[in-house]
């Protein structure tokens, strides 16, 4: 998420700029000339200005000058038409830091604006408390999130991966984020502007599988009325990603070797050999090695794919990383929902470190989603999380959930600071316990700060060395 201005004379380009890179998740102001953004340069600091060369009064070059001079660290985007390329390439010596042709395409503008945000976040101070760690090198729309080592090892495997021609198996459970690995390796790779095709083999029924991804020719079958490309033809030069591989029959198994071989491939009904230049991304969440040996699965072909491996961990295994998504999902949704949600409660907080997620990330959004919609005030509660899912599982046991608190109270002798004071002190312990007595650590977990942290501890005489 960032800070752009959009500066241009143009007031189609303006619009169509802010409505595509709100959707994206930023906060975009619109200026109809230099002068205009350079008044707003001068009230806020933006982390990106996207400016037009060629307008009245202050043209792109100056405002540069001025945005440069205000703030050094504000990233310049031009914009230019084809006919003044050469100043475009002028810009670039004077500090800006890219610059788009017009016509231009919205996803490369993206792509551009989220590659220059990458570059400001990467040149700025880190710190320890705020730092999220991203896909070096790849486009961020693609919600990979995390700093643990787990996901580490999956984010230093992506580019070296991108720049390689070989292909990619990426192994991991539902609602890992496969699909956003397989995006990050092609939008990163030579191929990135080539198209991107994906087919879910487990999708598709076994008689049209064959037909979808091979194409057909004209009587093929009752029904082909004329002539049918297929997904591989539709993915010459660029990236087939396969979806559930596992899930290829034996028979189409057969003829997708012969295609990762050669190159070739006989369209449905036709008699002529097609050539077909893809790289092949492939996924799924089965155990392809023990597939191959029940003999569901080609030995051959599984050795074709699984060239490079990526394999993604489950979430439950990198657990530091749930705060971190959560915040991310709360934040996009509750832009999405023009709601005003800013921060998940400690409690809803502890709850979610202590399930598991079957369902992975994507089971993760979805319950943010939910919490978001459900919110009724700034901060996200447990009520908003529908926690009879958790209150189910294993690990979640050890809470205590806050309605089960409010059916207690008949039996509690106190006042309501004494029966918060309880659940404050449960949930405390419980923070003390996972962080090994850290109280630092422990505040971080609970969304408050150190100071306040030892503040409670004293009154409500928890020892937190205990906890060691």
């Amino acid at each position: 998420m960032a800070r752009i201005l959009v500066v241009d004379d143009e007031k189609s380009i303006r619009e169509m700029l802010e409505i595509y890179l709100e959707r994206e998740g930023h906060t975009v102001t619109c200026a109809s000339n230099g002068v205009e953004g350079l008044d707003l340069c001068k009230q806020h600091v933006f982390d990106v200005v996207v400016a037009d060369i060629k307008m009245p009064n202050m043209n792109g070059m100056q405002l540069l000058h001025k945005v440069k001079e205000l703030s050094p660290e504000t990233i310049v985007i031009m914009i230019t038409a084809f006919a003044s390329f050469e100043t475009a390439k002028e810009s670039m010596d004077e500090n800006a830091y890219d610059y788009i042709t017009k016509p231009f395409d919205v996803d490369e503008v993206k792509k551009k604006i989220e590659t220059a945000i990458r570059k400001k976040q990467t040149d700025a101070p880190s710190s320890a408390e705020t730092a999220t760690d991203t896909i070096p090198g790849a486009d961020l729309s693609f919600d990979m999130i995390g700093r643990s080592k787990q996901v580490k090892k999956v984010f230093d495997l992506i580019p070296r991966a991108a720049a390689s021609k070989s292909n990619v198996l990426i192994t991991g459970e539902s609602g890992t984020g496969k699909e956003l690995v397989a995006r990050a390796i092609h939008y990163n790779s030579t191929r990135a502007d080539k198209p991107f095709v994906i087919i879910n083999c487990g999708g598709i029924p076994d008689t049209l599988l064959e037909s979808e991804l091979f194409g057909y020719k004209k009587g093929a079958f009752t029904g082909a009325a004329k002539d049918k490309k297929g997904l591989l033809e539709a993915a010459d030069t660029g990236t087939l990603f396969l979806d559930e591989v596992a899930e290829l029959p034996l028979s189409l198994q057969v003829k997708l070797l012969r295609m990762v071989q050669e190159k070739t491939f006989t369209p449905v009904g036709g008699t002529d050999e097609l050539r077909s230049d893809v790289r092949i991304i492939s996924a799924t969440n089965k155990n392809l090695e023990e597939k191959v040996m029940d003999g569901s699965f080609r030995e051959d072909l599984y050795y074709r794919l699984n060239v490079i491996n990526i394999i993604i961990p489950p979430l439950r295994e990198r657990k530091e990383d749930i705060p971190l998504l959560a915040r991310h999902f709360l934040n996009k949704y509750a832009r999405e929902m023009e709601k005003d949600v800013s921060d998940i409660s400690s409690f809803a907080m502890d709850c979610l470190m202590q399930y598991q997620f079957p369902g992975n990330v994507r089971e993760l959004e979805n319950i943010i989603e939910r919490g978001v919609a459900l919110a009724k005030t700034s901060i996200m509660l447990p009520e908003s999380l529908e926690l009879s899912r958790f209150k189910n599982n294993r690990v979640a046991r050890e809470t205590i959930h806050p309605a089960d608190a409010a059916s207690g109270l008949d039996e509690m002798n106190g006042s309501l600071d004494d029966i918060m004071a309880v659940h404050e002190k449960h949930y405390i312990s419980l923070a003390l316990k996972r962080t090994h007595g850290s109280i630092k650590k422990a505040a971080g977990l609970l969304g408050i700060s150190f100071r306040s942290m030892r503040y409670r501890l004293e009154k409500l005489g928890i020892d937190a060395t205990a906890f060691k």
